[in-house]
């Protein structure tokens, strides 16, 4: 293993997104998945690059009680910020429907907070990428609705699906941040951890 300093730690990916245990085990990386369901309430006048940290903190330490001392936890939480309002996950089609019609033809930003947990330190960071989509037809946002389903992705969307092959015509930063996780972040990160 390239990460030597990590053969200490039993490592944890406390998420149930495929697209994170993918991307987490493309690093070469071995680690095991275990979550716990955290109510996400996010406090009144939190700024754009607080929210995705303090979800991310927030999933890490509900770990604490029963973290043990050779292992380390990852945890992520990513949101989409438009215009000064965070979209979170669809509830269903019509909701959908609203954020994708609302990132029609905008740019917006994707921010993933990470946190980085063991009994001896925690270190959290977040990444941001820009993203503009081309103005969509209700048409192309009720195909993608119908045949993809897009409601475990914060602002109903997958970057990695055809939306993101057909609306999406640039971003600024890094793609595998708007799938969920940073991971050449998170790479330079575990590094020294």
């Amino acid at each position: 293993m390239l990460l030597q300093n990590l053969e200490k730690y039993e490592i944890i990916l406390a998420s149930k997104s495929p697209r994170r245990k993918q991307l987490l085990s493309e690093l070469g990386i071995k680690f095991r998945v275990k979550s716990m369901d955290i109510p996400e309430d996010i406090p009144e006048g939190m700024g754009m690059t607080e929210i995705p940290i303090y979800l991310a903190e927030l999933k890490a330490n509900a770990f604490i009680p029963h973290l043990k001392e050779n292992q380390l936890v990852i945890t992520a939480d990513t949101i989409v910020w438009l215009n000064g309002q965070v979209l979170n996950k669809p509830t269903d089609y019509a909701d959908g429907f609203r954020m994708l019609r609302a990132l029609s033809g905008e740019k917006h930003q994707v921010l993933t907070g990470i946190c980085l947990l063991s009994t001896e330190k925690k270190v959290s960071f977040y990444a941001s990428t820009d993203v503009w989509f081309k103005e969509l037809s209700d048409e192309e946002i009720d195909y993608y609705l119908q045949n993809y389903r897009p409601y475990d992705k914060a602002g109903g969307y997958g970057i990695q699906e055809w939306i993101g092959y057909i609306g999406i015509h640039h971003i600024e930063g890094s793609f595998f941040n708007v799938m969920g996780l940073p991971v050449q972040s998170l790479y330079e990160h575990l590094k020294t951890f």
